[in-house]
């Protein structure tokens, strides 16, 4: 530390240690940086008190040499008061420690190995993001896209390691799982390098995750075009190890063998700074060294700039402060570790660093506990011999595909944020991200050996051969679906059996097997459990989901005699009343003063028109009607009679088959309270619900045949069998289609069906589902139906035979409201036309309102004499008098 006059002020030079390897570009490039950021800085603030000193050295590709170095060197006889540049972990691990011992803050632009956080040293300040703060925008890239499962491809030394447990971690949250780790030698042979690459091209996985640096990588990347896995369907993603570096890539091997790579990239704003500095930077470092043509610069030297930057502005904060070390004494036999000073000043500018915020060359600059905040990637898609952003990845918003939409929900990993995509083999389309390979090896597919019930899956030995052929509905559904894929798969189907041929477990122990690895997936009546899909994935059921009860049938033949009733509801039969009686009134009085049948005595015309009314329903009226109106109304009112008594005729035909066909139980809480005893088949899963519907297990019985459950439920349960048998409708079906006479089902629980097991996150499973339904859709379903499970033509519509629907008000109110308005209306259009007929006597002044509506009543009760009725009847009576007449006066001439 020194001083001198400029200006009449006093200057503090401040000694400052770089510890760079010079024999790399990069270090080249940020040791330039550095430089040019002190001489921007001081240049732009020539009034301030310090100055700092840059001491470089040159670790020479020794970390351990340089590391001691530069302690032993600089810390104890230098007194440096910071230390910039450390940058393998051995050499960081190592002056961090003396840092410690020093308290000299150590800055770092390229450290980005995560165990570096491990050693909690308070004087270590990461001037750049750590490796693992990528790993959350690489597993979103990967939910959005929707792959299950990527292999990690990692350099064998510190970097490489390093960022493996944080990734794995995040891809297992989204249910990503890493099945194989490639681990390649930074010194690694190309013949190495392709026996690796080979040994991916053997697995299903087509979506690899690198994490390398640029040398390695475009060895990886060339025999990787070489082999063939840069075509269709591959998915390559790079960490930000090799994008952020990626123009020190020669630029052949980009464009020949790095097209449609995605990659997550630290995103550094576009501002005109940085271009001013990009073109500054270019001019120096060519003219320091004109032997390297077309330098790079990259994310590491913006870095070393800010950095430089933020050290110069804390160290000026602190002012005229002694930079002192206060020595300690040390034994005769010492190291020279125990003999270093201590810095007076080393806890104070760290606080100063961590204060620190300005606006940098790649944007904000501020340290969140001692490491450089950051919550944005970008999305890069290399084209040409260059990366182009299709999107970005943010902490609090997930995928987007502009930084500056205001618009922006929850945390999103829509590929829909991202812009389209150019993939390996320059398609478009998205690579599902695994492939059935050629050269891999077949399915292990396990089939359970069965007892009973062979219909499903049906095992047979063949002793001289000691080979199994394995048969049935489950398999020919599976065979059909592995059709319908549009690549093909290699599989052998293997029985869980022991090697005199039974079963070698349940059809837990078989999920065990696959869960374990042992096994691919199984094939069989294997039930989705809520249970089981903690430890394997399941396709989409292939079979009718839910649990039956198979019940018998009983002869209900004995006579109800009430059950004339039963076709209509209450409602319907006492609106159908009402309306008869309505009927009846309406005819009466627009018959009663034109028609005699509806005359005469109270009780014969209430009589008449209840008999007229009611006979409608037999169509047996006698009586008949002059009224226009009348007939209006009577007509509308039969032809609703004619519609009631078809449909209650139906109905009651309907009702009385029905009751010929009632199920022995119809529910499950009679049962439990009978006592009666019940079946189930011999599985896990239907004992299992059983026992928390709190059956005993006295009361269970099981089987393991449609003829073993046929004998229990004929039997009953006062014999030695059941009341009743629980099984999955497949079983309760086939059982059916041998017994359909005797038997019939009434659905009890609701559960998933029959499926296909697979290894938990195995790619096959969406292109499974979605082959089953192409399969259950179309007619290859119906035949292998027909095929295992053969109808028989004799057998009840078990549907109609457990309940009858009755006729209720709302399947008719339609008609009542018709034959309503239709009397309604004759009724104003007759009253109208009474009320014009006498008029005289509502116009008349004599007599009160209710006297004239009296008069009214009595005009209304005496015959209609103009009615045509009583004039042609007058007609008759005069023809007849005069007939009487001249007959007697013919009689009487001599």
């Amino acid at each position: 530390m020194g001083q001198g006059n400029n200006n009449n002020a006093t200057i503090i030079r401040v000694d400052i240690r770089v510890v760079l390897d010079l024999e790399t570009r990069g270090a080249q490039m940020g040791l330039s940086c550095i430089n040019m950021s002190l001489s921007d800085f001081y240049s732009s603030n020539p009034s301030y008190k310090t100055r700092l000193v840059l001491n470089v050295r040159d670790s020479k590709q020794d970390e351990v040499a340089a590391a001691a170095a530069a302690a032993l060197d600089l810390i104890k006889n230098k007194q440096v008061q910071a230390i910039i540049g450390p940058e393998g972990l051995v050499q960081a691990d190592f002056i961090i420690d003396l840092g410690n011992k020093s308290h000299v803050p150590i800055i770092s632009f390229s450290a980005t190995n995560p165990s570096l956080r491990s050693i909690r040293s308070p004087y270590f300040v990461r001037a750049v993001q750590n490796d693992s703060s990528q790993v959350n925008a690489i597993s979103a890239v990967i939910q959005a896209f929707g792959w299950k499962e990527a292999v990690l491809i990692y350099v064998d030394n510190e970097f490489g390691e390093s960022i493996i447990p944080s990734l794995t971690y995040a891809l297992g949250e989204v249910s990503t799982r890493v099945p194989y780790r490639s681990i390649i030698s930074p010194s690694a042979a190309d013949d190495q390098i392709l026996e690796e690459l080979y040994k991916l091209m053997t697995m299903q996985t087509r979506v690899f995750i690198v994490h390398m640096l640029t040398t390695l990588g475009s060895r990886l990347f060339a025999k990787a075009k070489a082999v063939g896995m840069m075509s269709e369907g591959y998915v390559w993603i790079l960490t930000n190890g090799i994008t952020d570096r990626l123009s020190s890539v020669v630029s052949s091997v980009v464009t020949s063998s790095m097209q449609g790579v995605l990659g997550i990239q630290t995103y550094i704003p576009n501002t005109p700074n940085l271009d001013n500095f990009m073109f500054r930077w270019k001019m120096k470092f060519q003219q320091d060294n004109p032997s390297i043509l077309n330098p790079a610069l990259n994310i590491f030297g913006y870095r070393a700039y800010d950095a430089t930057r933020a050290l110069a502005m804390a160290i000026e904060e602190m002012g005229a402060t002694n930079f002192t070390f206060q020595m300690l004494n040390a034994s005769t036999n010492a190291t020279d570790l125990d003999s270093i000073g201590v810095s007076q000043n080393g806890q104070k500018l760290l606080q100063e660093l961590a204060n620190m915020t300005f606006t940098g060359l790649t944007g904000n600059f501020k340290l969140v506990n001692g490491q450089l905040e950051s919550s944005v990637f970008q999305i890069v898609n290399i084209n040409g011999n260059a990366a182009r952003g299709v999107g970005f990845w943010e902490l609090e918003n997930g995928l987007l595909r502009d930084l500056h939409l205001f618009n922006r929900s929850n945390y999103s990993t829509s590929k829909s944020n991202l812009r389209s995509i150019i993939w390996p083999g320059d398609l478009t389309s998205v690579p599902k991200g695994w492939e059935i390979p050629t050269n891999g090896k077949r399915l292990k597919i396990l089939v359970p050996v069965k007892v009973g019930f062979s219909q499903f899956v049906k095992v047979t030995q063949d002793p001289s051969t000691n080979t199994s052929q394995v048969t049935g509905y489950c398999i020919d559904i599976f065979r059909a679906v592995i059709e319908k894929l549009p690549y093909a798969v290699a599989y052998d189907l293997i029985p869980f059996a022991l090697p005199n041929g039974t079963k070698a477990g349940n059809y837990n122990d078989m999920i065990d097997q696959v869960f374990y690895q042992n096994y691919d997936a199984i094939v069989g009546d294997t039930t989705i459990i809520a249970n089981r899909s903690l430890y394997v994935d399941f396709t989409l059921p292939y079979t009718e989901s839910g649990v039956a009860m198979l019940v018998p049938y009983k002869d209900s033949k004995s006579k109800n005699a009430w059950v004339f009733l039963k076709p209509l509801t209450w409602d319907l039969w006492l609106t159908t009343g009402c309306f008869f009686v309505f009927i009846a009134l309406v005819v009466w009085i627009l018959e009663h003063q034109i028609n005699e049948d509806f005359r005469g005595p109270a009780a014969h015309q209430v009589g008449t028109s209840f008999w007229f009314s009611f006979s409608t329903i037999v169509f047996a009226q006698r009586e008949r009607v002059f009224s226009n109106l009348a007939r209006f109304v009577v007509i509308v009112w039969v032809s609703v009679v004619l519609i009631l008594t078809q449909s209650y005729t139906a109905s009651l035909s309907s009702l009385l088959v029905v009751q010929n066909l009632q199920p022995t139980v119809t529910n499950m809480d009679w049962l439990l309270k009978s006592g009666e005893k019940v079946g189930y088949l011999d599985s896990y899963f239907v004992y299992g619900m059983l026992k928390q519907m709190k059956f005993d297990d006295s009361r269970l019985i099981s089987y393991q045949s449609p003829e073993e459950c046929d004998a229990l439920l004929s039997n009953g349960s006062t014999k030695g069998g059941i009341a009743a048998a629980f099984d999955e409708v497949p079983y309760i079906k086939l059982v059916l289609s041998k017994y359909c006479n005797k038997y019939t089902m009434i659905p009890t629980f609701k559960t998933a069906g029959f499926d296909f097991v697979f290894r938990k996150g195995s790619p096959l499973v969406p292109d499974i589902s979605q082959a089953i339904l192409n399969v259950t859709e179309g007619p290859k379903m119906t035949e292998i139906e027909n095929a295992w499970f053969p109808s028989q033509t004799n057998c009840p519509d078990s549907t109609n035979s457990i309940s009858s629907n009755r006729l209720g008000l709302d399947s008719f109110w339609g008609l009542f409201l018709i034959a309503g308005v239709a009397a309604v209306l004759a009724l104003l259009i007759f009253m109208v036309m009474f009320i014009k007929r006498n008029w005289h006597i509502i116009t008349s002044s004599s007599g009160s309102l209710w006297e004239k509506t009296i008069a009214l009543g009595r005009q209304f009760h005496r015959r209609d004499l103009n009615s045509h009725t009583f004039r042609k009847a007058g007609f008759r009576d005069r023809r007849l008098v005069m007939h009487i007449s001249l007959r007697r006066s013919t009689s009487e001439v001599p």
